[in-house]
Order: C-alpha cells, then sequence, then structure tokens
C-alpha cells in the first residue's frame, strides 16, 4: 500500500513495479519503485539513456505500464481518469517554446485552465495568481516571443500552475539560463506549495532544490538519499555516469 503523508493523505506520486519495454524491444524499465510525499522536492538523475523520460511519461498517461501501477494523490493512472491526472501532473518541458504557442502570455496561461472549463472573472484570477507566483504579471500582454528565455520558461511554469497541480514535474529547467534567471528561477521554484519532481542533469541545481534525489541507471532505482550524501558518494556518482562541474564541492555548497 502507498505511504500516506500529513493527515493520511495519499502521496503525491507512488509508482510499483513499473516496467516498460517499447515497441521495438527495447526494456526501458526495470520494475521502478518510487514514492514521492505531498510537499516534497525531488531530483531525478541519472545519465542520458536512463529511463527518466520513459518514467516521467507515464506519469500522465502519455505511455501506459507494460507491468506494475502508477497513482497520482490516490488515483490510478488509468483510461477512465486520464483527463483529472493531467490536470493534476503538470510537466514543464525543457523548451518553453513547446509550450508557449498563443499570441500573448496571458492567453497562453488561460489555455489550460479555460479548456477546463473556466470562465470570465475566474479564469483571470487563475491567470493573475499562477503569473504573479512566477513573477510575470506585468507581462500577460505581451507576445512570449518577445520575451527573454529566461521568461518564456516562467511562462511555462505559470501555465501549469494555472491548472493548479498535485505535482510539478521540470525537465532540465535551469538549461540554457543565464546565471540570473537561473538564480530567479531556483528562487520562484524553491517558494512554490506543490509536490516538485525535477528532471535535471544539473547537480547544483539539484542540491540547492531538492533536499532528495533519486538516481535511475539502466531502467532501475540505483539510489535513494539526501541529495547531498548522494553527490559525495563518488563511486556511486562515477559508477552511474554522474558528474560535478569541476571545482564543485558538494559538501561545502
Amino acid at each position: 500500500m502507498p505511504a500516506t503523508g500529513p493527515g493520511g493523505a495519499p502521496p503525491s506520486l507512488d509508482v510499483r513495479g513499473l516496467a516498460y519495454a517499447y515497441p521495438d524491444g527495447h526494456q526501458a524499465l526495470f520494475g521502478v519503485d518510487l514514492t514521492v510525499r505531498r510537499g516534497e522536492r525531488v531530483a531525478l538523475l541519472g545519465p542520458n539513456g536512463a529511463g527518466k523520460t520513459t518514467l516521467v511519461l507515464h506519469l500522465n498517461g502519455i505511455l501506459t505500464a507494460g507491468a506494475g501501477s502508477v497513482t497520482v494523490a490516490g488515483l490510478p493512472v488509468a483510461r477512465e481518469h486520464l483527463a483529472e491526472i493531467r490536470r493534476r501532473v503538470g510537466i514543464v518541458f525543457q523548451d518553453p517554446d513547446d509550450q508557449l504557442f498563443l499570441p500573448t502570455v496571458r492567453e497562453d496561461v488561460a489555455f489550460g485552465p479555460a479548456t477546463a472549463g473556466l470562465r470570465g472573472a475566474e479564469l483571470e484570477q487563475r491567470v493573475q495568481e499562477a503569473l504573479r507566483r512566477v513573477g510575470m504579471a506585468k507581462y500577460a500582454d505581451r507576445p512570449p516571443h518577445h520575451l527573454s528565455f529566461g521568461q518564456r520558461r516562467r511562462v511555462a511554469v505559470a501555465t501549469v500552475l494555472a491548472m493548479r497541480p498535485e505535482i510539478l514535474v521540470l525537465d532540465e529547467p535551469s538549461s540554457n539560463l543565464d546565471p540570473a534567471s537561473r538564480r530567479e528561477l531556483a528562487d520562484i521554484l524553491r517558494d512554490l506549495d506543490v509536490t516538485v519532481l525535477m528532471v535535471t542533469h544539473d547537480l547544483p541545481y539539484a542540491l540547492q532544490l531538492c533536499p532528495r534525489s533519486v538516481v535511475l541507471s539502466e531502467g532501475v532505482i540505483a539510489a535513494d538519499g539526501a541529495t547531498r550524501d548522494l553527490l559525495c558518494d563518488e563511486p556511486l556518482m562515477r559508477e552511474h555516469r554522474l558528474e560535478l562541474p569541476f571545482g564543485f564541492d558538494p559538501r561545502a555548497a
């Protein structure tokens, strides 16, 4: 049974025995078990080809398990629940332009809630709330393509927050950001009151934002623990092709 969180609430994410092979026969996951409790911030680490993307695509039903199960806030990821699951699991892609396609920031952030049936003042309130949380409220009427890359990434986060998700999944959130934008996004993510699963190769960013990390390697969970402890485990890091930036010491960070 999934572990419950405070007040008996089910975990945000509970994965049990998840295995998956692609149609060409490539086995990407081999019996993954992972529980993320409500409000946790967890980094998903691993080399390219480890199965990280395959795992993430199971969280909102884009892929369905060959074996095992996935539940989000106690709700099984199954065909009959997909609309609700996709509201609860918000995925922010690595390229914000994959999520921003309308003439203005306001319209992009409103798209999801409007599709779900919100209208009028309630919809506008939802949009403004999401934009405030990422510090982009004053850009509501700007075309997204007029914004910097870092600003577009923050708007992409807002499009997901506008759906009030249970869990926010971030795919390489720090990639292609300049140092100031990287820091600004970290400040925003640290203050969000949602569960966060962050897929990243940026190990200092994982340490900065996620108290817990999980190493996925060759389709299995190879390690699960405090981020600092994992980054200080040199044999573990070497075995799974995880490399810290030159000169970065996780003990001192």
